[in-house]
């Protein structure tokens, strides 16, 4: 195991650089920057979460300042708000939790498609009649951690619900993987590929959710089955030579993708930590994967070989073609790894 001074020094290279992400002349499609971190869309909710993870320390600016229209995506950064409200009670922060929930709960304005589904409605876009995987991180996890806060047990069901029925329709129950979306107009999976950092939002939400929040053990035991046949499949395709993955996840000609490998990796080691998963079997996949991601950190913190944010494709090739750049996802999904990679059990003799 990469020793402890290493894994720091990479962290703080890392969170330091997403504090200063900025587009750089890139020509972005989509109405909010998912590169700029001042930006508040659902990349930069991933980072602040990221960050929180490490830090536990966030500021006001963004929210004083005024926050953008309510959607799936924009409702990211309320995760890490919830968090900041545990540490600090301030009401303010309790007031913006319980109006973005009652926006998706009481008043219901996050659209529902078949089953009752979210309907994954972006800035610009409402997706009609689409389901994408990224909605269990972007909105459900919020959605659960408020229940908790505010003691509103039906919000916690709602958000059980919303995980059943994207494992019943985003599921490849052959691979034990996930399709990135689905379409209630055309009743598909649209081109039916197992994209790499959609499948990580699971890896992640699973166990975010089942070690955060009190669950019906029934569902529970669903979602671990559910994960750890995912992790197997993981596995199984993990890259043979450098142990990471490829961006769709069972076509070793598309490229190696870095945010998702690091939130497959990161979930995988807190599996072996917690004792959900058995460390033998995974301890030479976790030393592989491990010494390889740490070489896609730039010497000035960058994380490279990251994917641009990723409508649904037709194909693997529209995947393949998706072009890599620096990101707030990628640097936050770097930053969970490595703090659990610092974690006492990594690093305990004998």
């Amino acid at each position: 195991m990469t020793g402890i001074a290493v894994l720091q020094k990479k962290l703080n290279l890392v969170a330091g650089k997403m504090m200063v992400m900025k587009s750089n002349g890139m020509r972005e499609k989509y109405p909010i920057s998912l590169i700029d971190i001042n930006c508040w869309e659902w990349p930069q909710g991933v980072g602040l979460f990221g960050l929180l993870k490490y830090y536990r320390q966030t500021g006001d600016r963004r929210i004083r300042e005024g926050l953008p229209e309510k959607n799936v995506n924009t409702t990211s950064p309320m995760l890490t708000l919830t968090y900041l409200y545990e540490e600090t009670g301030k009401e303010k922060y309790l007031d913006l939790i319980r109006e973005w929930s009652d926006w998706i709960m009481r008043d219901k304005k996050l659209i529902r498609t078949g089953d009752g589904c979210f309907q994954h409605m972006i800035t610009g876009d409402s997706n009609d009649g689409e389901i994408l995987i990224d909605t269990l991180f972007m909105a459900v996890l919020f959605l659960v951690r408020a229940g908790k806060i505010l003691g509103r047990r039906d919000y916690v069901d709602e958000a059980n619900y919303q995980v059943l029925s994207h494992i019943k329709y985003l599921l490849n129950k052959e691979e034990g993987l996930f399709y990135h979306g689905f379409s209630f107009r055309r009743n598909d999976n649209y081109g039916g590929v197992l994209w790499g950092r959609g499948n990580c939002w699971y890896t992640v939400v699973g166990l975010e959710m089942m070690q955060d929040v009190e669950i019906d053990p029934a569902i529970k035991r669903y979602f671990l089955c559910v994960w750890k046949n995912q992790v197997e499949a993981l596995k199984r395709y993990s890259d043979p030579k450098c142990g990471l993955w490829h961006t769709v996840i069972d076509d070793p000609g598309s490229y190696i993708e870095i945010s998702a490998s690091a939130g497959f990796l990161y979930g995988v080691m807190q599996g072996v930590r917690s004792g959900i998963l058995p460390g033998k079997e995974y301890s030479g996949l976790i030393e592989t994967s491990l010494s390889s991601i740490l070489g896609y950190i730039s010497e000035d913190g960058t994380v490279r070989n990251v994917s641009y944010g990723t409508p649904i494709g037709m194909d693997a090739e529209f995947y393949r073609t998706i072009p890599c750049c620096p990101m707030t996802y990628g640097q936050a999904m770097m930053i969970l790894l490595l703090q659990e990679a610092m974690q006492p059990y990594w690093h305990k003799e004998g």
